[in-house]
Parts: C-alpha cells; sequence; structure tokens
C-alpha cells in the first residue's frame, strides 16, 4: 500500500535549520507531484511548497520564500525540505502530500504522511 513516511524534526533555536525527509513506498513515487503541508494546533492544513514530478518546477508558501528549499530525488523514493533562518512561527506539524494538486483541498487529493514535528524555540 502506499505509504509516506517523514522524518527530520525536531527542536531547534530561532534562526537554525532543519531538513526534513519524506520516504515514499507503495506507488510510481517519479510519477508525481508532491508537496509539504504545515499544521499548527487550531489550526488546518496550510501549504508550504510543492514541486512537480521530476524536480523542474517548485512552488512556495510566501511565507517561507527564500527560507525554505523543497527538492526530490527519484531515485530514492524521497523529497525533501530544507528549512534555513527557522522562526518561532514555523513551529508546526510538517506532513508530506502524493499526488499534490495545487487546485486541491488540504486532505481532499492523495495520501498523506503521519508528520514530523518542528518547534522553534526563541
Amino acid at each position: 500500500q502506499v505509504q509516506l513516511v517523514e522524518s527530520g524534526g525536531g527542536l531547534v533555536q530561532a534562526g537554525g535549520s532543519l531538513t526534513l525527509t519524506c520516504a515514499g513506498s507503495g506507488y510510481s513515487f517519479g510519477h508525481y507531484a508532491m508537496g509539504w503541508f504545515r499544521q499548527t494546533p487550531g489550526e488546518g492544513d496550510e501549504f508550504v511548497a510543492g514541486i512537480n514530478w521530476n524536480g523542474s518546477s517548485t512552488y512556495y508558501a510566501d511565507f517561507v520564500k527564500g527560507r525554505f528549499t523543497i527538492s526530490r530525488d527519484n531515485a530514492k523514493n524521497k523529497m525533501y525540505l530544507q528549512m534555513n533562518s527557522l522562526r518561532p512561527e514555523d513551529t508546526a506539524v510538517y506532513t508530506c502530500n502524493a499526488p499534490w494538486d495545487s487546485d486541491a483541498k488540504p486532505r481532499v487529493v492523495g495520501f498523506w504522511g503521519q508528520g514530523t514535528q518542528v518547534t522553534v524555540s526563541t
């Protein structure tokens, strides 16, 4: 069955960096666009970044532009989110999604991982 497993979350000080990984299995990983979303307590899923099937096109929410970088390695069935200059407001559970549809509301389309917690302290 399809599985998406996130890793790499943790506690980091403001200004620090983390790299999240999403490992996919059970489907043709390299055929589909993928996305990263985040969720904070009491809030719904918020789009963070998306990437097309071969990594040639990337998309970012305004609040992460210039700080986060999304990438993928189809040979390893993995997608990444490099997060730099982290801020306390970036604290959330980060979840990967495939296939990612930029026109769809979160959790309506595709498969979702369980998420990894990122906590940014002041």
